[in-house]
């Protein structure tokens, strides 16, 4: 499984706030952006993204999460990851971009597999010319579909 989510580019998570009100993201990066820390830590980072911030949100409310990690296009398989989750500050500024705002970091409870027989194969294609990193919100598509709001606060104070 540490080998497994070592490969991955690419995980779903699940959150919920303190009502049980779900949400689920996806979260994408080169292989190894989810480290494994030890048999029962995982831990993943956060960026500047849509501003919604749902996530780290839920978290400060309910540290539950639940993440998929699917392999369409070489194992087809995945695994779900179910544990409870902490935000962590990112530390200095290292000059690396995108740059880590946070770390989120999971306390592993269960671990299974998804078995193959759903998934597609997909055919991976080119990612040159991606804006990965980019902060302009016309290039990543913050706002597609025209319904951008205000900034929420995710700090617990």
């Amino acid at each position: 499984m540490v080998a497994f989510i070592g490969r991955q580019e690419m995980v779903w998570i699940a959150t919920a706030d303190g009502r049980g009100e779900c949400d689920r993201s996806f979260r994408a990066g080169p292989p190894g952006f989810i480290q494994v820390l030890d048999d029962r830590t995982l831990r993943y980072p956060e960026y500047r993204g849509n501003g919604v911030m749902a996530s780290l949100g839920n978290i400060l409310e309910n540290p539950h999460v639940g993440m998929v990690f699917l392999d369409f296009d070489q194992e087809r398989i995945g695994l779900h990851v179910n544990g409870t989750a902490r935000i962590a500050e990112a530390g200095e500024p290292n000059g690396v971009r995108p740059r880590v705002e946070h770390w989120v970091e999971v306390r592993v409870q269960e671990a299974y597999v998804h078995c193959r027989k759903h998934l597609p194969h997909l055919v991976r294609v080119d990612g040159n010319g991606r804006a990965w990193g980019s902060d302009d919100a016309r290039t990543k598509g913050a706002d597609y579909f025209g319904a951008s709001c205000e900034p929420r606060s995710w700090s617990s104070r």
